[in-house]
């Protein structure tokens, strides 16, 4: 079976400035997608290619084994949730989710049978008669999610589709959309910035950055074994030791990449076990996140590592200055590519 989504060698430049670079991926059929990175880094460029709305500069954008490369977007088999939801504001609950159908020329009785049914699929049944500006952030962004999938899509493509929301209402949405993918079997392809969104939905997530993709991965490979020292900075904010202070610490002269949380801090007199690698630190800073704090710490070297302890121990001086032993296990230093 093709995949849903391939892309061939795809560049897009404008001028001198490449957006996508010689870029070859896969999206599998029926997969939730992610494409995971900073502003500027490619990611949206490339759901605009899938859509239709940019066409690559060179290679080729295939859908469903199809090359669709000058096709406008129109004649593809795909719809798009933008971050601004794209309601019409004149029109009712009912009247948005129908506008394709309508615009089809499907019969008017059978559009708003299939319209009142996406609102009960998106849990919005009750709402048909209201207009956008009478609905929360998240209910807009059900309607706008249900007038995607009324045209039966084979790939939904959504940029950036909860940046507008609340903290909760997005971690609501991110549960609901990952049910809602799992029921309907359709692929989807999601684009952000937000590591946590990409790591709690994805199937697999693309990390990207200048265009290309640095690692493409399992959410869970993305975090335990990232291949780059921009992976492992930007998904999850590990620590990243260079080949120099490797070299001091565990005799290998190569980068590493060690989580926060794999850090355990002690008394500096205390001695580490022999199965650890072990250092003295100063503290920088503490800062407090909720359930846990995160420790900003000075190596003698002058490299800075950060590590995580629960927030509720305080068993550890946290004055700025203070010395302390960090010590970790050698297998949860990931070693990096060059």
């Amino acid at each position: 079976m093709a995949d849903a989504i391939e892309f061939r060698g795809v560049t897009r430049a404008y001028g001198a400035l490449r957006a996508v670079d010689d870029l070859s991926l896969q999206v599998r059929a029926g997969e939730f997608f992610s494409m995971l990175g900073p502003s500027g880094s490619g990611k949206t460029t490339c759901l605009r290619l899938i859509a239709g709305f940019e066409h690559p500069t060179s290679g080729a954008v295939l859908l469903d084994g199809q090359d669709v490369s000058r096709i406008p977007p129109y004649e593809r088999n795909v719809n798009t949730v933008f971050q601004d939801y794209a309601l019409f504001p004149h029109l009712s609950v009912l009247e948005n989710i129908a506008y394709g159908p309508k615009v089809r020329g499907v019969a008017a009785a059978t559009r708003n049978t299939r319209a009142r049914g996406m609102l009960d699929l998106v849990q919005l049944g009750g709402l048909a008669e209201r207009r956008p500006a009478q609905l929360s952030g998240g209910q807009r962004q059900r309607v706008a999610l249900a007038r995607a999938l009324i045209n039966e899509p084979q790939v939904l493509l959504l940029d950036e589709p909860l940046g507008a929301l609340d903290l909760k209402l997005r971690e609501e949405m991110q549960l609901e959309l990952k049910a809602l993918q799992r029921r309907l079997g359709i692929t989807f392809v999601y684009v952000t910035h937000d590591q946590g969104e990409a790591l709690s939905m994805s199937d697999r997530v693309a990390v990207f950055n200048a265009g290309r993709i640095e690692q493409l991965s399992t959410p869970q490979e993305l975090y335990t074994r990232p291949k780059t020292a921009f992976v492992a900075r930007f998904v999850g904010g590990a620590n990243v030791i260079d080949a120099e202070l490797a070299a001091t610490l565990f005799g290998e002269r190569r980068a590493f990449a060690l989580r926060a949380e794999d850090i355990l801090l002690s008394a500096p007199e205390s001695a580490a076990p022999a199965d650890r690698i072990s250092t003295e630190a100063a503290v920088i800073d503490v800062q407090y996140h909720g359930a846990h704090s995160r420790w900003q710490l000075r190596l003698p070297s002058g490299a800075m590592l950060a590590a995580t302890r629960p927030a509720a121990d305080s068993t550890l001086p946290q004055t700025p200055g203070n010395r302390l032993r960090l010590s970790w296990h050698r297998a949860a230093a990931v070693p990096l590519e060059d």
